[in-house]
């Protein structure tokens, strides 16, 4: 959420940010909603100061004997006025504090201009895809065909966009989770978090899923409980409504979490396979930055997940999003795509954010050095990585023509195998 004295003193500057996103802020009914707070403040200052004076005077003539009987039921009359315009401009805070949480972020300076994925620019890449003398296949015909992934008993299950793992397959994304858990935890310096899967609603309000995406989440009936949507709703809701030493950070987690999503705006999109699902597993990287290390420290969480796909031998390129196609709460945003052979294009994998003071002031995540003043934190987070689709990435890529995938050289003590083959089939 934006700084509401900042936002009102700015419209101009942020209005003219805001529409290199796509968003078109209404000046007009801002600066009328604050016109009315203005002269309602205005009214109430200038009246509690004819209080004041009156009250002083019917000191006076209390003092000499005299009825001060209709001056103090004047007084009381401008103290009901005063009332009424404080609950005033109470209310228009309110009704702008409401109009703020649906109010995107402003991105960064560094962030390019642009108004779809189309915009944005590829800062790297690693590796070049795979040559393969044969047509490779793509992981929703792999996978059947090996054994590994049953989409039909899923949707029997349950119904579209879930997946039942069988075997290798299952251990291959148990595998990956731990992989990715220790490899930032051990190598990256990241504290391990094993957060609860459900939230409630002033976490997802805190993060800014709430209220603008409540049709992308699942509730459960009755509570104020959702679906965690991804990890970083509840690891950076830790501490909300908490100051955290300035001096210790940054301060970095990882969790990993499934997660649930309705995919409400992604009709007719990635229907074929897991890459776009109703519950998914995912490990998070989550960091709690001083105000004048968020952007550096963006680079460095980037690079931590770029580092799973390095270590297992993907190749991917990483993008910085332009200011169309970034999400409503980040201020700069890269995307890391992984080569999907199967599919002949890239597929984002992670998307790693810096929020600037976004989150956080929505949260109350502040952070104090000393006697200094408090300020409110940079959060950030990432996928260090989406597991399912690395779970496709590694089987599109790794893929032999004998129809078996190898297994990458730093999984294999994980998995006590070098190959998937055909797994034998259940009864």
């Amino acid at each position: 959420m934006h700084d509401l004295s900042y936002f009102r003193s700015n419209l101009d500057f942020i209005s003219e940010r805001l529409a290199t996103r796509g968003f078109t802020l209404n000046l007009e009914d801002f600066r009328a909603l604050d016109s009315q707070r203005r002269s309602a403040l205005t009214e109430a200052e200038q009246l509690k100061a004819q209080r004041n004076s009156e009250s002083m005077e019917i000191a006076k003539l209390k003092k000499a004997g005299a009825d001060t009987a209709e001056q103090q039921a004047k007084v009381r009359a401008i103290g009901d006025r005063i009332t009424e315009l404080d609950q005033t401009a109470s209310a228009l805070d309110e009704k702008f504090r409401d109009i703020l949480a649906g109010i995107p972020n402003l991105p960064h300076e560094s962030v390019p201009v642009g108004k779809s994925e189309h915009d944005n620019v590829e800062v790297r890449r690693f590796s070049e895809p795979f040559k393969y003398d044969f047509e490779p296949k793509p992981h929703w015909e792999l996978g059947p065909e090996l054994g590994i992934l049953d989409l039909e008993r899923a949707a029997k299950i349950t119904g579209a966009r879930f997946a039942v793992y069988m075997g290798m397959g299952a251990k291959l994304e148990r595998a990956l989770i731990n992989f990715m858990l220790d490899t930032h935890s051990r190598e990256h310096g990241y504290t391990e978090v094993l957060p609860p899967f459900m939230v409630n609603s002033a976490s997802l309000f805190g993060t800014g899923q709430l209220p603008k995406f409540a049709d992308d989440l699942f509730k459960l009936e009755g509570t104020d409980y959702w679906m965690a949507p991804t990890a970083e709703v509840p690891v950076t809701n830790l501490y909300r409504d908490e100051t955290l030493d300035a001096d210790m950070l940054p301060v970095k987690l990882v969790a990993y979490t499934p997660c649930f999503r309705s995919e409400a705006g992604a009709y007719g999109r990635d229907v074929r396979g897991i890459i776009r699902q109703h519950q998914f597993q995912k490990v998070e990287l989550v960091k709690f930055a001083r105000p004048d290390q968020g952007f550096a420290e963006l680079d460095l969480l980037t690079d931590d997940a770029e580092d799973i796909l390095r270590r297992l031998g993907l190749p991917f390129r990483t993008v910085v999003l332009c200011t169309g196609d970034m999400g409503f709460s980040s201020a700069k945003t890269y995307d890391i795509e992984v080569w999907l052979p199967g599919q002949n294009g890239f597929k984002e994998i992670s998307s790693c954010s810096c929020f600037d003071t976004f989150q956080a002031r929505r949260a109350g995540i502040k952070c104090k050095s000393g006697k200094g003043k408090a300020d409110n934190v940079h959060t950030l987070n990432g996928s260090g990585l989406a597991v399912g689709r690395t779970w496709v990435a590694i089987v599109e890529n790794y893929q032999q023509k004998d129809g078996t995938v190898v297994i990458p050289e730093v999984l294999r003590p994980y998995l006590n195998a070098e190959v998937i083959t055909k797994q034998g089939k259940l009864a």
